[in-house]
């Protein structure tokens, strides 16, 4: 087991890891005895370990490199797969019957198609696997399996297929498990390089059963009679495409590229400068429906802006109208606080436990803050005490809305433009719009003037601290699933 080392981390590749249990059918046996009773006691239980054979779930897959639908200059990679159970390439077994000693290769193996290589899939049954045109053994189906059951096939030509096999013995080669930086995962690398200015389809197939101990320097794939245009059938257990046309596609080509602009989360400039003045700001006009049904535009902007706003504690509302503000130069509302008190009121609304609580507990408070008012010293009788702390279930649903969870894209990101493709934005996070919707959060069962003088004499213990971040929207977030980045100071330490 070779390591790598970086400082603290270590990273270790180990040749193989076998399930704890093999897949196939068991049996078990507990028995008891006890002193007074000369009869023992036993069961006997069967039991099935079904292992993944003929389908994988989507979850197994963690990611594939070259990224699926990617177009960069790939030629010197090896495709490989990334996948979540790190024993799942030694989970069948891939050896000759009567083979059950010895080194056991995977039974998984990255077939790698260029071009007009590149065969067709076909949906098939477990009953109809062996019926054609491509050459498929005999198979013993598991308890749990049937004949109905839906995979996916490939039928390749025999003799492209021997160019693109591995040998048995190279097997064990193409697959390794790797642990040390994040969950252990395995992997299973291809043994051929793509071509370049065409695309490449790679699958994932199985080879168990494929391999019958008949040839005299060991086992080797049964490829079937010699004729021309024999097709061997396989199954397709998972596939992606890539191209290799475009070296500006590479992962550094595309990140040095994400830095050509400012970066700054906002609308290009207009001709009308009253209307820089908001655009610069991170504004955008959205359409605005008042109560009465007029209809006009407004200018609108999310707790993402170009820089961070924090002016302190806000006044508790009554009403989403009361935090319009209007701009009488250009005739426009700006609508950003209201729709922000707005929406925490409707997400809380939603949620129905918080709001059922959070209610409640307001109710609690008042009746306690109103007693301790009226209480005098000499009163004989003991009266229980209402307890009146914040439940932690409230506090919990505030604090995840302090964070944004559970607010739609659409109040984030209001303009696709603000986000173009292949582009990074940085944002600083407004507070003030945060505030304002938690206290729209916070104002289920506010009724009164009373009620919100009282909520601002007894403000919610929560933290509103700086935060600044960047959002990047590129073919790097899809197609490079373990993307870290790393933010560091400049040389002045700002």
């Amino acid at each position: 087991m070779p390591e790598a080392t970086d400082g603290a981390a270590r990273i270790t590749f180990g040749a193989y890891r076998r399930p704890s249990l093999e897949s196939g059918d068991y049996e078990i046996t507990v028995s008891q005895r006890v002193s007074l009773d000369t009869q023992p006691f036993g069961v006997t239980k069967n039991f099935t370990v079904s292992g993944d054979r003929f389908t994988l779930p989507p979850s197994a897959i963690r990611e594939v490199f070259p990224p699926d639908g990617s177009l960069g200059d790939h030629v010197n990679v090896l495709p490989h797969v990334v996948l979540d159970r790190p024993t799942l390439p030694w989970e069948r077994d891939a050896r000759p019957v009567g083979h059950a000693s010895g080194a056991r290769p995977p039974w998984l193996a990255l077939l790698v198609f260029s071009g007009e290589e590149s065969p067709v899939p076909v949906p098939a049954t477990l009953g109809t696997l062996t019926a054609g045109p491509g050459l498929f053994p005999a198979v013993t189906l598991e308890k749990h399996q049937a004949t109905g059951d839906q995979v996916t096939v490939i039928d390749v030509p025999a003799d492209l297929l021997r160019t693109l096999l591995p040998t048995y013995d190279d097997l064990a080669y193409l697959a390794h498990v790797r642990e040390g930086d994040g969950p252990d995962t395995a992997v299973v690398v291809a043994g051929r390089l793509p071509a370049p200015g065409v695309t490449t389809v790679v699958h994932l197939v199985s080879l168990e059963g494929r391999f019958p101990d008949t040839a005299a320097q060991g086992p080797a794939f049964d490829f079937g009679p010699a004729t021309p245009g024999t097709l061997i059938r396989l199954v397709s257990l998972a596939s992606w495409r890539f191209a290799c046309v475009d070296a500006a596609q590479t992962f550094p080509r595309m990140v040095y590229g994400l830095a050509a602009g400012d970066g700054a989360l906002r609308l290009p400039p207009s001709r009308e400068p009253l209307a820089n003045a908001f655009l610069s700001q991170g504004f955008v006009p959205a359409r605005h429906h008042l109560r009465q049904g007029a209809r006009g535009v407004a200018w609108y902007r999310g707790p993402l802006t170009a820089g961070p706003v924090d002016t302190g504690p806000v006044t508790p509302a009554r009403t989403a109208d009361a935090l319009l503000r209007f701009h009488p130069r250009v005739g426009m509302f700006d609508v950003g606080h209201a729709a922000a008190w707005q929406l925490g009121r409707l997400l809380t609304l939603r949620s129905g436990d918080a709001a059922t609580t959070l209610y409640q507990w307001r109710r609690r408070r008042d009746r306690n803050l109103k007693r301790s008012t009226r209480e005098r010293d000499d009163y004989p009788l003991t009266v229980p005490g209402i307890d009146d702390s914040l439940p932690a279930t409230v506090l919990n649903w505030l604090t995840g809305l302090t964070r944004l969870e559970g607010v739609p894209l659409a109040y984030l990101i209001p303009d696709e433009r603000l986000l173009p493709v292949e582009t990074i934005r940085f944002f600083g996070l407004d507070q003030q719009w945060i505030r304002y919707l938690v206290d729209g959060a916070y104002s289920i069962g506010r009724l009164s003037q009373s009620d919100a003088d009282l909520d601002a004499a007894h403000p919610l213990p929560l933290p509103h601290t700086p935060v600044t971040g960047a959002l990047i929207r590129s073919d790097v977030v899809s197609g490079y699933s373990g993307l870290l980045v790393d933010a560091y100071a400049d040389e002045s330490d700002t």
